[in-house]
């Protein structure tokens, strides 16, 4: 498992380290807050097309090629993005890095449905949301410290040789755990896929910047038909290219759902957080990085801990607790100001990385304990495709919200840039503490499948 572990790590600290260096890249590049999430949403959007294919992709594939494969390209993707000379190069390897984290996600949670027996699956899956949940909040740290004591350019390097160490990891210890069967290509769901995902998330990732434009409004409907077709076929195919008869299995939905929303909120905070300490508070990088260590620490702990948990205790009680811990912390978030000390700040992230692994852990491993192991495979990739989908959408969300929040700030005639920012960033709390919410009223409703 280490290659794979490492390799997960690296795809989502990668998909978090960019929040801190946005507002450097807008000053290298001389783009807007709009054009320069795009190294966030088009990341997550290249994960959100690939992953729907990785169940396909492992019938056809061994997965040791496959994997090898992903941490190479990964590889290729952060030295682009190292040596980019313009925004749009930038993009690119940011995109290839996103299409191998697709591959690497999914294929880690299928091979540990395979190699370990189901009354670990609560203290492999910890393991996992350790590598996964660590790097969200260890990211915008390590990032803070390359970009103070180097540039931007030091993260991607970074990347690339974290890929390196995972690719011979890989190449070393990682088996074939899944048979190969090589099902038949169904060339219109392929299709379906690319466009119904990539242009849902492609056009609320525009609103910010467009606003309800007929761009915006053309992608929106399109992307919704287009899935909406793809559904209906894979429901009505003998071999679909992912079996989504796992979502009408109860004890795989549900819990589902509420991993897909409690990390849409990691993500959507951790994309707000960072540039509130920066632009809000006028901290460093370096320092807002620094500030965020506490709770990376908290974060890991807790990670593993409900891991194990879940396999004496299940997952209901343990998402309750988190919702409600997750739900102090965002209320703790958004009662900071431009005046706010560095401590009540740490505090809050603490009380907050506390909360969201008892909610995330516990409830992805009972989803996929609630699926037939002839399903695995197929329920880790859709279950990794809502998360990556959803948080992308979410993450652009959080986005118009800070601009509507600036927006009415200097319309009631505020002048200060760092108060119109919080008051921004306070309507991307607020929207968070509504999916943490959603999450603990549907904890009442889990039922989990026994060993």
């Amino acid at each position: 498992m280490l290659g794979l572990y490492i390799g997960a790590f690296l795809g989502m600290l990668s998909e978090t380290s960019m929040n801190i260096a946005l507002p450097d890249l807008m000053d290298s590049f001389g783009v807007s807050a709009g054009t320069v999430q795009w190294m966030v949403v088009g990341y997550m959007l290249a994960i959100g097309i690939v992953l729907p294919f990785v169940g396909l992709m492992l019938k056809w594939v061994n997965t040791r090629t496959l994997a090898i494969f992903a941490l190479a390209c990964f590889f290729v993707g952060a030295l682009v993005s190292t040596f980019a000379v313009n925004f749009p190069m930038l993009l690119t390897g940011r995109i290839i890095q996103g299409v191998c984290t697709g591959i690497a996600l999914p294929t880690m949670y299928a091979v540990i449905m395979r190699v370990f027996p189901m009354s670990q699956i609560g203290a492999a899956n910890g393991v996992a949301g350790l590598v996964i949940m660590f790097a969200p909040v260890i990211g915008p740290t390590v990032a803070g410290m390359l970009i103070g004591a180097f540039s931007w350019r030091a993260i991607f390097a970074m990347f690339a040789i974290v890929a390196a160490v995972a690719l011979v990891c890989a190449a070393a210890t990682l088996t074939n755990p899944i048979e190969v069967t090589r099902p038949k290509i169904d060339l219109p769901s392929v299709f379906a896929s690319v466009i119904g995902f990539g242009g849902l998330v492609a056009g609320v990732s525009m609103i910010s910047d467009m606003g309800f434009s007929p761009t915006v409004i053309v992608l929106l409907v399109v992307g919704v038909v287009v899935l909406a077709f793809y559904v209906w076929r894979q429901l009505h195919m003998e071999s679909p290219i992912l079996d989504l008869r796992a979502l009408g299995i109860a004890a795989f939905r549900t819990p589902a759902i509420m991993v897909t929303l409690s990390f849409t909120c990691t993500l959507a905070l951790m994309y707000l957080v960072p540039q509130e300490l920066q632009r809000g508070l006028g901290l460093s990088s370096t320092v807002a990085g620094l500030l965020m260590l506490p709770g990376g620490i908290v974060n890991a702990a807790c990670s593993l801990l409900a891991g194990r948990l879940y396999d004496r205790k299940g997952a209901s009680m343990l998402v309750r607790v988190g919702a409600v811990v997750a739900i102090i912390g965002d209320a703790l978030l958004l009662a900071m100001g431009v005046g706010t000390s560095t401590a009540f700040f740490v505090l809050a992230h603490v009380v907050l990385m506390i909360g969201i692994p008892l909610m995330q852990q516990p409830a992805q491993s009972a989803a996929l304990k609630g699926l037939p192991r002839e399903l695995a495979t197929d329920g880790s990739a859709i279950l990794n495709t809502m998360q990556q989908v959803v948080a992308a959408i979410g993450t652009a969300v959080a986005t118009c919200l800070l601009g509507l929040g600036e927006s009415n700030y200097t319309a009631a005639g505020g002048t200060n840039a760092a108060q119109g920012f919080v008051d921004g960033s306070r309507y991307g709390y607020v929207f968070g503490l509504v999916l943490v919410v959603i999450v603990l009223v549907m904890s009442f409703f889990l039922r989990e499948r026994k060993n």
